[in-house]
């Protein structure tokens, strides 16, 4: 090894030790008689002093050329610090330098590589190599780190096995967009990668392996945000002969493993919560349950007095602001021109405001008697000081907009606090979904999810369908699905039933999952399981909104790697070998 110990380890104990540490030149400091460098590696910082008089000149004057990001091996002996710092670990010691060499000089980096840094993101993704070596950065990938060995004991010890399946598998006209990879070999023909291991890992419980899991990168082809890349990483579990309780019961327990070896925090309880409850309290299938503030329905009381706009509305509901009575004219302008942005979708905002005395004065007072308004007070449970903010329009476009105009009202009174975490399961989702433009069903989740087992007779009539609940599970922390499942079907007449409601034809199913149908005639015992987001899993634990700060080389939003510059176009000779015809225009 061309070091003894670490940037990181040495403390009191370690004086008079001769050592020998090789890092990264942080930072220089010329104080005329004495020179300091800060030396940094992975594991932490330490500090290099050479004193006139006491090293030798050849050393100081080296020294004096190193620049920011040299890489340098230094011997030295460990000495007690006249200045302590207690702020860094190392900071009861400097190294007394004996000898010095520069393993590698470096360019001046284009952004300073510190906590704090000049660097803007499209820059720091270009150099990323660079963005790596910053604490903030590494940090983010050590807490990856604790996470999925934490995961991997966790689940060893509840007797799963990891299994890896296939990265180059068959494209399934369910889901998102496939990415699609060429086949020399087969002209003309093509593979997808997985957007998730599902069928495989059904296919493990056919064979009997009734505990598997996997950390595994999966791919999609869709639009990005925040919270999604191109490719990234599941924790993906699957286990036979349960039933939907043991599937929550076992993977609370994960969970709360994580929480207590990652974060030291002792979680609570997991509440569950129907698909139907959450979108009538909340408007929103993963609702953030840190804070309360949940709708309150008002067609009963408001309709029927001549204002047009609740009149004629499907649905009118609004949310009690505590407290926020004392808001301005332009803060109520403000969250007007909010849910009426084309993402949010609202026509407009009826506010509200309760006064010390108790009276409700509002902006729509010429519609509504104060005797009215006092009905609004009553079913909002208002007090004195809240701000009642209410909308009105088609149900569905209603409850969304509400949805986001709560989660801005609990963001600006600081109630989504990164470091309290609430959770709940929520289960019972719609098993289908009906898209009017293409006048056929899509599955909710997925076209393997098995129906309640209750609700198997409304399969039959057209009439029901729509009312068929999923045997199927989201759980939620702080608003974010951090994790989602099901109880699958294993039956084969099931599944063909669900596949002939999605509109394949008996010959679709057969040429896309035949191999799955005929897999459950040998023996397919009841299965289930659950996938969790490792990369947004990862963003929660580190206060992140963002799953990029955690993956080490991600994507940007429009899916490129700018480090790598990729995507990027193939040779006419590679275009060739592939029995692909047309190039890729050259930008």
């Amino acid at each position: 090894m061309l070091r003894t110990h670490t940037c990181g380890e040495l403390r009191q104990e370690n004086v008079g030790q001769t050592v020998t540490l090789t890092g990264w030149v942080q930072r220089t400091r010329d104080k005329g008689g004495i020179f300091w460098v800060d030396l940094r590696d992975r594991y932490g910082i330490t500090q290099l002093t050479l004193e006139e008089g006491v090293e030798a000149e050849a050393q100081r004057e080296l020294v004096r050329t190193l620049g920011r990001e040299y890489v340098v091996q230094v011997t030295g002996n460990v000495a007690e610090r006249y200045s302590k710092n207690d702020k860094m670990p190392t900071g009861d010691i400097e190294i007394r330098v004996e000898k010095l060499e520069v393993l590698n000089p470096a360019k001046l980096p284009p952004f300073l590589i510190e906590d704090e840094t000049d660097g803007g993101d499209d820059l720091r993704m270009k150099y990323r190599y660079l963005d790596l070596r910053r604490n903030t950065v590494r940090n983010n990938l050590m807490l990856r780190h604790r996470v999925a060995q934490a995961t991997r004991r966790f689940l060893d010890g509840q007797q799963f096995i990891e299994v890896e399946t296939p990265v180059l598998i068959k494209s399934t006209p369910e889901g998102a967009r496939d990415f699609v990879v060429p086949s020399r070999m087969n002209p003309g023909e093509f593979y997808a990668l997985p957007q998730s291991p599902q069928t495989f890992k059904q296919l493990l419980m056919v064979s009997g392996f009734d505990r598997y899991f996997q950390i595994v990168k999966c791919f999609r082809d869709e639009d990005l945000r925040a919270d999604r890349q191109p490719e990234f990483t599941q924790i993906d579990c699957e286990m036979s002969f349960v039933e939907q309780e043991d599937i929550l019961n076992t993977f609370e327990e994960l969970v709360r493993y994580l929480f207590k070896e990652v974060k030291g925090i002792e979680l609570q309880d997991f509440p569950r919560m129907t698909y139907a409850d959450a979108m009538r309290r909340y408007g929103n299938d993963k609702p953030d349950t840190r804070f309360a503030m949940e709708f309150v329905e008002l067609n009963d009381i408001v309709k029927g007095q001549n204002f047009p706009v609740f009149d004629n509305a499907g649905l009118v509901a609004g949310i009690n602001a505590i407290n926020c009575a004392v808001y301005t004219r332009k803060q109520l302008d403000e969250l007007t021109e909010f849910v009426k942005r084309p993402q949010i979708g609202a026509t407009g905002l009826v506010y509200a405001r309760v006064e010390a005395d108790g009276n409700v004065k509002s902006s729509v007072d010429k519609f509504y008697s104060q005797e009215e308004l006092q009905k609004w007070k009553a079913a909002f449970n208002a007090n004195p000081g809240d701000l009642l903010l209410i909308l009105a329009g088609e149900p569905n476009k209603t409850r969304k907009a509400l949805s986001e105009l709560r989660l801005e009202m609990g963001q600006r009174l600081g109630l989504r606090d990164k470091d309290s975490f609430s959770t709940l399961w929520v289960v019972d989702f719609p098993l289908l979904e009906y898209n009017e433009e293409e006048g056929r069903y899509f599955a909710m989740h997925h076209p393997f999810t098995s129906p309640k087992p209750e609700d198997v007779p409304l399969l039959d009539s057209p009439d029901t369908i729509g009312e068929v609940r999923a045997n199927a599970y989201d759980m939620v922390i702080n608003g974010v699905e951090v994790g989602g499942g099901s109880i699958r079907i294993h039956d084969r007449g099931v599944q063909a039933r669900m596949f002939e409601l999605l509109g394949f034809s008996d010959e679709e199913a057969k040429a896309q999952f035949g191999f799955l149908l005929d897999a459950f005639e040998y023996g397919a015992p009841p299965h289930g399981g659950i996938a969790f987001g490792f990369d947004r899993l990862c963003s929660l634990f580190g206060g992140a909104d963002s799953i990029r700060d955690f993956i080490a080389f991600p994507k940007n939003n429009s899916g490129r790697d700018v480090m790598i510059d990729s995507p990027s176009p193939i040779s006419e000779v590679q275009l060739k070998e592939l029995s692909i015809k047309t190039a890729v225009v050259q930008k």
